[in-house]
Order: structure tokens, then C-alpha cells, then sequence
């Protein structure tokens, strides 16, 4: 379905971060336009404010995930975490479209400068929670890394009932997360995306599988809905869970496979359109608490331009493919 012309208006009147995917996905222009935008995020607004924020050992904030000094401060008993280190700003930046080339020797420098706060394990081969190791595959995969180990990590961490789970490895879990399991599964889709390599494509339709027996929204053994964050939209999500996030990820992964919606996802849709607003839009829900280097996104309550963009071209994809 077109997109009205007033509210296609209002989401180009955006940050290049976003405008490139809105001319990209909803207004069809074609890829000089998009591109020409796209190349802007590393010169101005939320790109380029990132990227001066990167400290000179490669780094941001001092630290891998979280900033340097953060454990034992004030800051690490409020609510929420920060999100100014150097994984979390590595995944803004690709995902407003960074051209990688413009951080070069950022990989080099992050080899020699920085491990996790795990165990001091070096930054590249990951560490043991699968969020954050699914936001360092794709992350390395984008600056020219070889993360093929990492990769094969998930294949082998996969749980027995299909998916992923961040306690998993510390013992406090044998079941799957939808949280873990949709970053994993975005992390691996990146991965892939990114160097062609399709090496976790088998353990990716079976996490995909994970997450469409439970219709995107709901717990195998009861019927009833996992959480309220299902139904819960907001940008930034980081590492949160939504039916949204899910069908924005299966939207990008059949693009790359040409594949068709699944039926199963029908309740998700549904959740959805009944989100959408008369003017349709999308409105904010409560932002995920902690210290960001700046608002990307609108308060509580308020039309969200990101979202609108992510609805929209969630709900065009699911009706052109579904009568």
C-alpha cells in the first residue's frame, strides 16, 4: 500500500539515519538518492556526533560494553545500563549506515585496546552471553573481521528447544529467550548479509522455527502471551523483544532469501495494525532506562519516526504477499 504523501513528508523530515531507509522503503527512490543520503549519516547528525565521540584507543566510553569505571560507581545502581560504550555505538553506527570504510583501523585498534568485562577476554571472540555476542558478530563482520569462530559459536550454543538464552551459559537456564534468540537470530542474519557466508543458516531457520511455533507472541505450553513486552514498541530497542522487532527481522531475512511471509505470523501483524494510529503512526513506549550520548528517538507517547518507518514497511511486506 502507498504511504500517504503527509506522512511520508514527515518521515523524510528526518535524520539522514533514518531518511535514507524511508526514501529506500517507502517512497521507492531510486538507489542514487537513497545512497547519496545514506553517505551524509557519517558527516551530519546521529552519525557524525557518534562518531566524535570515539575515544583514541578505538574505543567509546573507555570500555567493551560497558563504560570505563562504570562497576562500583552511583551510576551502576540506577535503573537501566548505559548505553555509550563501544558495542553498543559500534551497532548504532552500522545500523544508521555507516560506511565501515570511514572507521578504519577502529577493528585494529578495539584487537589491541579492548576486552570484555567478562573475564578480560579479548574483544573480537566474543564472551559468553549470546546478545552481546550476536551485536560482535555483526559488528565485526561489518569492519572486515574474520568472525567465522564467533559464527560457529552459536551453532553450537544452540538449546535444545531451538532458540537461545542468555542465562544459558552460567547454568540458570536449559530454555530459550525471546530476547536471545531474536538478537541471535539478527546477529547471524548480519553475518551473513555481510560476508555471504550461510555456515549458520541451518541453526537460523531453526531459532526462525523457535520463535514462529510460539506465533511470534506466545508460550508453546499455555497459548497465552510471553510478556507484555510483546506488545510493547520502542526504539531504540537494543536488546528488547517485540512481535514488532520479530517481523522486522523475518521481513529482512526473506528479503535476503526470497522467502514468504509465514502464516503463523498472522497474530504479530495483528498486534501490529491494531498499534497504528488514525494518522498512521506509531507511538512511542516507555525508552529503556541509562545514560545515551544523545536521543535518537522521541519520549513516551509521542509519534516515533523509527517505528512508523518500521511498521509501515512491515505491514506493506505482509500485505503484498498475503491476500
Amino acid at each position: 500500500m502507498a504511504t500517504d504523501a503527509a506522512l511520508l513528508d514527515w518521515l523524510l523530515d528526518s535524520d539522514p539515519a533514518l531518511r535514507w531507509r524511508v526514501e529506500r522503503d517507502l517512497a521507492g527512490a531510486p538507489p542514487e538518492v537513497w545512497e547519496a543520503t545514506r553517505a551524509r549519516v557519517a558527516t551530519e547528525g546521529f552519525g557524525a556526533e557518534l562518531l566524535g565521540h570515539q575515544d583514541l584507543d578505538g574505543q567509546w566510553a573507555g570500555g567493551a560494553y560497558f563504560p570505563a569505571g562504570f562497576f562500583g560507581s552511583p551510576e551502576a545502581d540506577e535503573p537501566g545500563q548505559p548505553w555509550v560504550a563501544t558495542t553498543w555505538s559500534l551497532k548504532d553506527l552500522r545500523e544508521f549506515g555507516v560506511d565501515a570504510s570511514l572507521l578504519d583501523g577502529t577493528a585494529e585498534r578495539l584487537a589491541a585496546n579492548s576486552r570484555w568485562e567478562y573475564e578480560d577476554l579479548p574483544y573480537w571472540g566474543g564472551e559468553v552471553d549470546v546478545c552481546i555476542n550476536s551485536f560482535t558478530l555483526a559488528n565485526g563482520a561489518w569492519l572486515g573481521v574474520d568472525m567465522s569462530a564467533l559464527a560457529r559459536w552459536f551453532v553450537d550454543h544452540r538449546l535444545a528447544d531451538g532458540g537461545w538464552n542468555c542465562q544459558a551459559e552460567e547454568g540458570d537456564s536449559v530454555r530459550s529467550s525471546f530476547h536471545s534468540t531474536l538478537n541471535a537470530l539478527r546477529g547471524m542474519l548480519a553475518y551473513e548479509r555481510i560476508t555471504g557466508d550461510a555456515s549458520t543458516r541451518e541453526a537460523r531457520h531453526g531459532g526462525e522455527e523457535y520463535l514462529l511455533t510460539r506465533r511470534l507472541m506466545f508460550r508453546e505450553s499455555t497459548g497465552e502471551q510471553v510478556a507484555p513486552f510483546v506488545t510493547e514498541f520502542l526504539y531504540p530497542n537494543r536488546w528488547r523483544y517485540s512481535a514488532l522487532a520479530a517481523l522486522d527481522y523475518f521481513r529482512d531475512a526473506a528479503e535476503l532469501q526470497g522467502r514468504a511471509p509465514d502464516p503463523r505470523m498472522s497474530d504479530a501483524i495483528d498486534s501490529v495494525r491494531a498499534a497504528r494510529q488514525p494518522d498512521g503512526t506509531w507511538l512511542q513506549a516507555k525508552r529503556l532506562a541509562g545514560r545515551t550520548w544523545f536521543d535518537i528517538d522521541v519520549p513516551e507517547g509521542e509519534p516515533s519516526k523509527w517505528l512508523t518507518l518500521i511498521g509501515t514497511r512491515v505491514l506493506d511486506w505482509w500485505d503484498a504477499a498475503t491476500p
